[in-house]
């Protein structure tokens, strides 16, 4: 049974599909008008891996996830460029999509972008406008809140409370403070569609009503995106779709933030963290590691800190990057025990396998899937380092099941899907690069250990260990040889 937490309910609920075996999953996506940062990830990850689960379990899933590519935003960017906003647009949608494949983020089933579903955006709106829930003023049209009696309902804030901070903006047509846009009359040098109530362009919050409704119809199972976006994004969307179809969405999900030290993201701040500057120093894999070590309605911590030289360095990211370097160890020394070993009985489920898909059908508890997973790899190399700890045919089963039931978890969380040795010897020469360490210079007083240990200057050996340990260098011998890496 898969339980999820549902924002509307407030409480755990059972996922029972509209239609048996099947799930419709629409998620709102990103507005492309710059480099994808921390936080994207953050909520994408998140959705991303409860996909997977749900796959993994059986059930057919079809994943809409929208781009927004006309907003102020946008349109702000081209002009400071000397570009269209659809120049704009396209070039940061095509550097999401790369980021997104960088973190190990399977493309949506159905990605619709806004400006191509226009048309679907003015259905909307006149079917509003026809239940008096939709008002045209001076070339825009705005939603009328006071007709929807639910509004509200997903945030759980009352229309009093909400009416008491509202207030209409210089040029606004509206009616009440709390209505918003559902079409922009157009502005000169911004983009425009024909339309009933003149030249324009959809609002923001239209677009995912339209675009939910294409793909997934008047009814689908989950609505999910950044929990910053339940008021006023999900809650005007609700009021869109329930007043212009009769329903929606039946369950809402919703990711926690990124805390940033205790401080919102912003770039007056400087602590808008891009995917790809996280690449320059981190493997990505890390940072999906980070953000799924918490529970996806938790925040997740990135702390932002400066080293000696006033760079920034990021000890959350390092720390979830260590944790990964033990997991990658692991999976290397799992392998290396069992590639000879021919087991005489098919590999049972290990109590991992039972332990982290309970976690996983509980909400999606990645936290304590990965903590599982760790247990067991305490155990594994308990058991590596012990052959007397147990008798030789469980030890064998005991480590074989590990390994496989490992591996099959990170399919589901997105990690350890690699050879060890491709993750190790790239955080190798990443340390060595942050801490300034020649890797030529490492490989060559290798060589004279080896040479010393061959003719049996053991004392030199020692020596040599101990200077590169002083460095920051670990070595480890090996019945193939000694090989080596930078400490933490």
């Amino acid at each position: 049974m898969q339980r999820i937490y549902d924002t509307r309910e407030k409480k755990k609920v059972e996922l029972t599909p509209r239609e048996p075996g099947k799930v419709g999953i629409y998620v709102c996506g990103v507005t492309v008008y710059d480099l994808c940062h921390v936080g994207h990830a953050r909520t994408l990850v998140a959705f991303d891996v409860i996909v997977r689960h749900l796959r993994r379990r059986g059930l057919e899933v079809c994943l809409v996830r929208n781009i927004t590519d006309v907003d102020d935003k946008i349109i702000r960017k081209a002009n400071a460029e000397g570009k269209s906003a659809a120049e704009v647009a396209n070039f940061y949608a095509d550097a999401m999509s790369t980021d997104m494949a960088a973190l190990g983020i399977s493309p949506p089933d159905v990605e619709p972008k806004a400006t191509e579903h226009i048309a679907e955006d003015l259905d909307v709106i006149k079917r509003l406008e026809a239940k008096g829930l939709a008002y045209a003023a001076e070339g825009d049209v705005y939603y009328s809140v006071a007709g929807f009696s639910r509004y509200g309902g997903l945030s759980g804030q009352s229309v009093d409370d909400l009416q008491a901070g509202a207030r209409i903006e210089v040029g606004e047509h509206k009616r009440s403070p709390l209505d918003f846009t559902l079409w922009k009359g157009a502005k000169p040098g911004e983009p425009f569609w024909d339309s009933p109530w003149g030249p324009g362009r959809p609002g923001w919050h239209i677009e995912c009503s339209a675009m939910a409704h294409r793909y997934l119809g008047d009814s689908f199972d989950i609505h999910g995106g950044g929990s910053d976006l339940i008021f006023p994004h999900h809650e005007n969307e609700i009021a869109q779709s329930e007043g212009a179809f009769g329903s929606f969405a039946r369950h809402w999900m919703h990711s926690g933030m990124v805390n940033f030290g205790g401080e919102k993201m912003s770039k007056s701040l400087g602590n808008v963290v891009t995917i790809r500057r996280v690449a320059e120093t981190h493997d990505l894999e890390a940072l999906r590691l980070l953000l799924i070590s918490v529970h996806y309605r938790s925040p997740a911590n990135f702390t932002i800190a400066r080293d000696g030289e006033g760079q920034s360095v990021y000890p959350d990211l390092d720390e979830a990057e260590a944790r990964l370097d033990y997991f990658y160890r692991t999976l290397e020394r799992l392998d290396a025990f069992l590639a000879p070993v021919k087991l005489a009985d098919p590999i049972s489920p290990s109590k991992l396998a039972e332990e982290a898909g309970a976690a996983m059908d509980d909400d999606f508890n990645t936290a304590a899937a990965i903590g599982h997973l760790y247990d067991a790899f305490v155990l594994a190399n308990k058991l590596l380092d012990d052959p007397k700890a147990m008798p030789k045919p469980q030890r064998q089963q005991t480590l074989a099941a590990i390994a496989r039931d490992a591996r099959e978890i990170g399919v589901t969380l997105g990690i350890m899907r690699r050879k060890p040795d491709e993750f190790l010897l790239g955080r190798r020469d990443r340390l060595c690069v942050r801490r300034k360490i020649d890797r030529a210079i490492v490989e060559a007083r290798l060589a004279d250990r080896t040479a010393a240990r061959a003719g049996k200057d053991f004392k030199l050996a020692d020596e040599i260990r101990a200077e590169l340990r002083d460095k920051g260098v670990e070595l480890m011998d090996t019945t193939a040889g000694t090989n080596w890496r930078v400490a933490g």
